[in-house]
């Protein structure tokens, strides 16, 4: 059990990697050089809502100063449009521009892309709904043992 607990966690950091040398080979093949993958992932998952880089950061996707720096580079290449909130002048939204709309797209036919070839044969839908089932799982574990003296969550 050790062994596929160690190898599972060297997996999910390893596929988060290579996912993201997917993206970067979709923003090279379009000559995209002014957002690296990280950005254009949280671009992607902002998609069409507005929202505060505290929501985002809560999302659970991203570090904190981590997006608050890549948000800033996206305003300043014109993927995100920012505006203070009305109700907390402290708190920034954003959403995608129009630049941004069209890159959210651009990666979406991708990813739609990347669906079709995946399909005949690679991994089957019910393979990769057991792998979310069983992440999610280990998701709740591990935030059930991030609350010191917390005892994990019965399954």
């Amino acid at each position: 059990m050790k062994n596929a607990y160690l190898d599972t966690i060297r997996l999910i950091e390893r596929l988060h990697r290579q996912f993201l040398e997917v993206v970067k080979g979709e923003l090279d093949r379009r000559s995209i050089q002014d957002i690296n993958n990280v950005q254009a992932l949280i671009l992607y998952n902002i998609g069409s809502d507005d929202l505060t880089v505290g929501e985002l950061t809560n999302r659970g996707y991203y570090l904190g100063s981590n997006v608050s720096y890549n948000v800033r580079k996206m305003a300043e290449s014109k993927y995100l449009a920012q505006e203070r909130s009305a109700h907390d002048r402290r708190s920034v939204r954003v959403k995608l521009s129009d630049r941004g709309l069209k890159l959210w797209k651009i990666l979406d036919e991708a990813f739609d892309r990347h669906l079709t070839q995946i399909a005949p044969g690679y991994v089957a839908e019910e393979e990769l709904n057991g792998a979310i089932g069983a992440l999610k799982k280990l998701e709740r574990f591990w935030i059930a043992m991030g609350d010191y003296g917390a005892r994990p969550p019965a399954t």
